[in-house]
């Protein structure tokens, strides 16, 4: 597997399949990698902590690196080569010019319906456009993977590709390809922020997952909603939301007769987590 650190060394690589990450790479992003590499095109995975998405007070300093196990569990998934640019490399005109420009972008409106992870995290889906779109910029590929568990940021991700502007020198466009959310034997989603949580408060963690599935046999929003509060709540987790909204915008939902997924943000202290599921059609 090769190490490249520039665009101009991504070249040979172009009209493959991308893989996003912000290293610290677990069982989730082996999937994603796998299942690119099941398309049979060259796999560009990347490892890019990026600064614009993470707001004042949050947790990029320490952001777990961990690079040599990356390239490992990268290369044995599967992947031709990993992208690891330097911060010059992937904003040329510095990184507080970077920042300026991440809050002039105009985000989709998935990225602004009401109190979910903009509303929580003021900024943060400005630098993950910001970065995704230099990305696909400097890698040309035909398809990119990303996972369900960000569901906000994988509807995003979907708006912007299918902007001409962003898919401008990849020849039929950029296909995003979904991919599931990858769990723990517990039922605990599968996250690079897991490792900060101690063994008391693993367990509390379950009740993300458990309050996802406490919500699945109600046949009214309002009753979801109030499961999923309770089960959180008795878990002590602080709930940031939980909530159900329409699948294709993310606006909320009057009812199950469309799909609809059931959303999660609660923290542990330091250590916020998110986690979410399809929520079945009741007609």
């Amino acid at each position: 597997m090769q190490i490249l650190r520039s665009g101009s060394q991504c070249t040979p690589f172009q009209g493959g399949t991308l893989v996003p990450t912000m290293g610290a790479l677990h069982a989730g992003h082996s999937s994603l990698i796998r299942r690119a590499a099941a398309r049979g095109a060259p796999v560009i995975a990347t490892v890019f902590v990026n600064p614009t998405q993470f707001g004042p007070g949050e947790d990029f300093d320490r952001y777990p690196r961990t690079f040599d196990a990356d390239v490992a569990l990268a290369e044995a998934a599967g992947a031709d080569a990993m992208f690891a640019p330097a911060p010059e490399e992937i904003y040329p005109r510095g990184l507080e010019t970077a920042r300026h420009e991440a809050a002039r972008i105009t985000l989709p409106e998935v990225a602004r319906t009401p109190a979910l992870e903009d509303a929580c995290r003021p900024g943060h889906f400005a630098g993950v456009c910001q970065v995704v779109a230099r990305l696909f910029e400097l890698t040309r590929p035909r398809a990119a993977c990303f996972g369900e568990k960000d569901f906000q940021q994988l509807r995003l991700i979907e708006e912007l590709a299918a902007h001409p502007e962003i898919a401008l020198g990849c020849p039929g466009g950029i296909e995003i390809v979904r991919c599931p959310t990858v769990r723990e034997h517990d039922g605990l989603a599968m996250s690079s922020r897991n490792r900060y949580l101690t063994e008391g408060q693993r367990e509390q963690a379950l009740g993300l997952y458990r309050a996802l599935q406490s919500c699945m046999a109600a046949q009214r929003i309002a009753t979801a909603e109030l499961l999923m509060r309770g089960t959180l709540e008795e878990h002590g987790l602080e709930i940031e939301y939980a909530t159900i909204r329409r699948a294709a915008d993310l606006l909320p939902a009057a009812d199950f007769h469309e799909p609809t997924r059931a959303l999660i943000a609660a923290r542990l202290g330091p250590v916020r987590l998110i986690d979410n599921m399809a929520c079945p059609i009741w007609r």
